[in-house]
């Protein structure tokens, strides 16, 4: 993939078969802990959208999916800390086992949010799935049920995660580098 002068890929911390192989983990897992239930899986747009459509793949019962999204970064690599839902649930989660899928738990902020408003509705239950989770920049202790991978504080892009709504294409997760190219 090209990339505009100022942003680089740095390191790419997970292939695509590597992510291939623990969104199946995590399958198997929700799968087990799940069975005889009609989960609800709820992605948080946009960025959880890759990982949600690999995940529900991988789990082998009958669920619904609907999705919520959320604002906290902008365009910008930190979060802003305050959170904003610019698209809610449709779905009614009175006595419904819940898992809240999320692209990367960072400040925590977020989901502690979602949480409290969500828990509000009454759910029989409420998880929390994450494909990342950078515990260094935690503000807010949120539980991550099932996670994909824990890394460093790196800003990352690929497989759903972006910088200015860019990079979700990208089928391995990179970190980011901003600034003018190195000198040689």
């Amino acid at each position: 993939m090209q990339f505009p002068e100022n942003e680089r890929l740095g390191e790419i911390l997970f292939t695509s078969a590597q992510l291939r192989e623990r969104v199946f983990e995590l399958g198997a897992q929700i799968t087990k802990d799940y069975a005889g239930t009609s989960p609800l899986v709820v992605g948080v747009l946009k960025g959880s959208v890759l990982f949600l459509a690999d995940l529900i793949r991988a789990i082998d019962l009958p669920l619904q999916i609907d999705f919520m999204g959320t604002s906290s970064y902008g365009n910008s690599t930190k979060s802003s800390g305050v959170v904003r839902i610019v698209k809610d649930i449709e779905s009614t989660l009175k006595d419904r086992h819940v898992i809240l899928v999320e692209d990367i738990v960072d400040t925590g902020l977020t989901l502690e949010y979602l949480l409290r408003v969500l828990k509000l509705r009454e759910p029989a239950s409420l998880k929390i799935c994450s494909l990342l989770d950078k515990p260094s920049r935690r503000q807010a202790d949120v539980p991550v049920d099932y996670l994909g991978f824990s890394i460093p504080d790196h800003f990352v892009i690929g497989y759903g995660l972006d910088y200015a709504n860019r990079y979700r294409n990208l089928d391995y997760i990179g970190t980011l580098e901003l600034g003018p190219p190195p000198q040689a």
